[in-house]
């Protein structure tokens, strides 16, 4: 993860400025939401760019600009993209990111979202951070992934958070053999295979009981999923390693999903590779809270009875803090 900090004195020449917004037109949070930041951008000067597909679901005056195809040029001129709704959202706004290689400020209208930056009730203070350009920007590893069949690719894709080789139907389990640098680990059944990034520690490959890796932690993560093996661990590799799964030819048809979002069927017999991607998602940050705090604060951890290190007062007294939490956010 690498940290970029954007000036707020600075720019980039041009007197005009451009956000792209992008919101779950299906939630009316996101819908109201999206109101509140168009009149507060327009209001400071800062045009704004929606698709207009979703323009007809969203309350926007003309001054909106509209563009009417979601590529990677959609993002042309803009120099943030601003995304209301949920993780799924925010992982279809990582797209528009990737391809454009704009920064990613996501504000929360979900349940977890990690991936977001603000929540609802901090609108008024993201709008006020745009238009004074105080965040920052780092860059989220990805990952890229390949699919073979008889030594042919049939399938390249990405994922930020993870690409997950799954079971196609309930019925059976899905054979596979796990290779790691291009050595065999070991062979079982199970349900699936998810091959992570640090920042989709938090997410599928939590839930399969994979470890919270830290996000400025560079590695790779290969999870089972209910597994059918006596050794059946997380691991965790280097981050230039490459991750390979290969589905046994004698077994019904499983399937690929990347960020749950894009999906592939792997054919008995298919190979998935997965390594570090050759492009990061850059995502705008607000402040700097740590990400221990963010990790306490989304998953509600209980911290009451932490005290913390010693430190010495002012007399040359070793003393912990009294109120044993961090930031107050256990109180």
């Amino acid at each position: 993860m690498t940290a970029v900090t954007e000036n707020s004195a600075g720019g980039t020449g041009k007197s005009a400025r451009t956000v792209f917004l992008l919101a779950h037109t299906g939630r009316h949070a996101a819908i109201r939401s999206a109101e509140l930041v168009v009149k507060g951008l327009l209001r400071s000067g800062i045009g704004v760019r929606v698709l207009e597909a979703e323009a007809c679901d969203l309350p926007v005056p003309d001054e909106v600009e509209l563009v009417e195809e979601a590529g990677p040029h959609s993002l042309d001129g803009c120099e943030l993209l601003i995304v209301l709704g949920g993780d799924g959202t925010l992982l279809r706004g990582a797209e528009f990111a990737r391809a454009s290689g704009v920064p990613m400020l996501g504000v929360n209208l979900g349940r977890v979202g990690f991936l977001a930056e603000a929540e609802r009730d901090d609108l008024d203070r993201v709008v006020d951070r745009v238009v004074a350009r105080s965040y920052e920007v780092e860059e989220r590893m990805t990952v890229d992934v390949v699919v073979h069949r008889n030594g042919d690719i049939v399938h390249t894709d990405w994922a930020l958070n993870e690409a997950a080789v799954q079971k196609d139907g309930a019925e059976k389990m899905l054979e596979v053999v796990l290779e790691i640098d291009g050595r065999p680990v070991t062979a079982f059944g199970c349900d699936g295979i998810v091959l992570s990034t640090p920042t989709g520690s938090t997410a599928y490959a939590f839930s399969a009981g994979g470890p919270v890796v830290w996000p400025e932690v560079e590695a790779l993560l290969m999870v089972p999923i209910s597994a059918h093996a006596l050794f059946a661990k997380p691991l965790i590799t280097s981050p230039d390693s490459v991750l390979a799964v290969e589905v046994l030819p004698h077994i019904p048809p499983g399937v690929l999903w990347c960020d749950g979002r894009r999906t592939v069927e792997l054919p008995p017999g298919a190979r998935v590779e997965v390594r570090r991607g050759a492009v990061p998602v850059r995502l705008a940050r607000l402040h700097h809270s740590s990400f221990t705090d963010r990790l306490v604060a989304k998953f509600a951890l209980p911290t009451h009875g932490w005290r913390g290190a010693p430190h010495q007062d002012p007399h040359g007294d070793a003393r912990s803090d009294p109120h044993g939490d961090p930031q107050g956010v256990g109180r």
